[in-house]
């Protein structure tokens, strides 16, 4: 992304060739102009309008904590000269592609998991530091969704599929906006039904990032998207996933009807 905030990459699946054998192991990666990393998030996330009335929510103490907690977590940026964090994004890779050693944390391999570039710090400014918490959460605790996604294994896929990495860190953005979690009470419906979970699992935000994640890939697939779509891809992400946390019978995110698509 560049400074303007206005740069996507596209992932082209290699498939194979004529006589069956595979051409390439790595995506070619295409740069464009138009988008969705940065300038393109306003309009998936930014939902609501100064001049709208927004209901406020009362938060017991427990919840406040909560929030309190996850906003701390929020607020670190990734610093690529933090020991804690360079160890993060190796044990990123390590669970990712276990059977490929890393070269160094600046590399052109990073391009395979779906970053825009060689190092992959420059993308995380969208998401800061829980983005790749995010991340991290998704492969240990559900390797198998999560290899199905990094490595586009389920359905028909596009000719120009969305990078995965990059695709985490707007996701992890996208859930900060919609749940208003930089407020000090939710405003919605969502948001306030969000930090009872959050308040009963610590988790919640992490865990509610790899259900989000499979639902827009999901999205995807039935629309058969390409990368110009996926704005649009994840408006509708976000429309399924509001509608599902405001359902009256769901006292806890496993109940989400979206859960069961998860796979440890």
């Amino acid at each position: 992304m560049d400074d303007a905030g206005g740069s996507f990459v596209a992932v082209r699946r290699i498939s194979q060739s004529l006589d069956g054998s595979n051409i390439s192991h790595s995506p070619s990666v295409v740069t464009g102009s138009a988008a969705w990393l940065g300038r393109g998030l306003s309009c998936v996330c930014a939902q609501g309008r100064d001049s709208d009335p927004h209901p406020s929510f009362d938060l017991t103490p427990a919840q406040e904590e909560s929030l309190e907690r996850l906003q701390r977590r929020m607020d670190i940026s990734y610093d690529c000269s933090n020991p804690e964090h360079q160890d993060a994004l190796r044990s990123l890779w390590n669970a990712a592609f276990p059977e490929e050693q890393l070269q160094g944390l600046v590399s052109e391999q990073w391009k395979e998991m779906g970053w825009q570039g060689k190092d992959p710090s420059t993308d995380f400014r969208g998401g800061g530091f829980i983005s790749l918490e995010n991340l991290l959460y998704f492969a240990r605790n559900f390797p198998k969704s999560f290899q199905d996604l990094l490595l586009k294994r389920e359905g028909v896929r596009s000719a120009w599929e969305y990078p995965f990495a990059v695709a985490g860190v707007n996701i992890t953005f996208m859930l900060i906006q919609m749940l208003d979690l930089e407020a000090v009470k939710p405003r919605t419906i969502a948001g306030a039904n969000f930090l009872k979970f959050l308040a009963e699992n610590e988790s919640a935000f992490d865990l509610l990032y790899c259900i989000t994640f499979k639902i827009m890939d999901q999205q995807w697939l039935s629309m058969r998207a390409s990368y110009m779509e996926f704005n649009v891809v994840m408006k509708s992400t976000r429309h399924q996933l509001e509608s599902e946390l405001m359902l009256e019978d769901v006292t806890r995110l496993e109940e989400l009807p979206s859960y069961s698509v998860l796979t440890r």
